[in-house]
């Protein structure tokens, strides 16, 4: 079969394309799914999609305005550029007609010029707007569990062996033991004595995991025994912990903003491409 768009016939290769461009995530996000109802729910999302294209293609096309020739040349250029060689500029084009690269490039310009119109009209969102965004999606506001954590580390290198390292750990272990104060230690023992071996407030998935499953089950002022990453040996020692928390809404309205204006955009571009779909006339013959 083959797609016809208001009388423009589509090649099969374009709604494969978008298969493949759209599958890595698609597979991982519907990997519950039956394999061969998920290659035919692609295979129909990725026509829709190739359908939505060319309408808007063809809209900006017929209707939109004349991009003058300088704006073209200068975006060839900066393409050009960006690709480095002729070789890869005329195959992120899929051709060497100069005349087709610049076509290409004035419809591109004359779809976001046209789309850009939609949307640029758009109101603020109101505060009530804002509120109701926030409650309804705190768990996009919460600031993470931090902790503030020091440490002494000997590291495992081409200067140090495991041998070595792990003897130093341990005489700083023993005086640790018999009494001597630890930010004394870091500066007596440890490859990293900057601050007293104090890496200020982090949270999880800023260190290795090793790290953390120590680090974060430490309760305040105590010392680690001693412990071991893929860098090396340590002993850490907790001042203080940060329980995880909701940001107030003055911290985040600016991003609850623009969230909203991008779904107003996006919504704007969809009743649009509705609206081309409703007078177009779609076939697969």
């Amino acid at each position: 079969m083959t797609l016809v768009v208001n009388g423009e016939k589509v090649d099969d290769s374009a709604i494969q394309q978008e298969a493949d461009r759209l599958r890595p995530d698609y597979e991982r996000v519907f990997a519950h799914q039956d394999p061969v109802e998920r290659e035919a729910q692609l295979l129909d999302w990725s026509k829709e999609n190739v359908i939505e294209r060319v309408l808007i293609n063809q809209h900006a096309k017929n209707h939109g305005p004349a991009i003058p020739a300088a704006q073209i040349q200068s975006a060839l250029e900066q393409i050009r550029k960006k690709c480095g060689t002729d070789e890869q500029f005329h195959k992120e084009f899929g051709t060497n007609d100069e005349r087709e690269i610049k076509e290409h490039i004035e419809l591109h310009l004359k779809v976001e010029r046209m789309l850009k119109k939609l949307y640029e009209d758009l109101p603020e969102p109101t505060e009530d707007e804002t509120l109701k965004f926030y409650n309804e999606n705190k768990e996009q506001f919460k600031s993470p569990e931090q902790i503030r954590v020091a440490h002494i580390v000997k590291h495992i290198n081409g200067q140090t062996s495991e041998v070595a390292a792990c003897s130093a750990i341990e005489k700083a272990q023993n005086e640790l033991k018999n009494g001597a104060i630890f930010e004394t230690l870091v500066a007596k023992y440890s490859d990293c004595p900057q601050n007293g071996g104090d890496l200020g407030y982090i949270a999880k998935g800023q260190m290795v995991e090793e790290f953390e499953d120590v680090a974060f089950n430490l309760a305040v002022n105590r010392v680690s025994g001693v412990f071991r990453t893929r860098f090396g040996f340590h002993i850490a020692k907790l001042y203080d912990r940060k329980p995880q928390v909701v940001r107030p809404l003055e911290q985040v309205k600016d991003s609850i903003a623009a969230e909203l204006k991008k779904q107003m955009r996006e919504k704007a571009i969809d009743d649009f491409v509705d609206r081309l779909k409703a007078d177009a006339k779609i076939e697969e013959i």
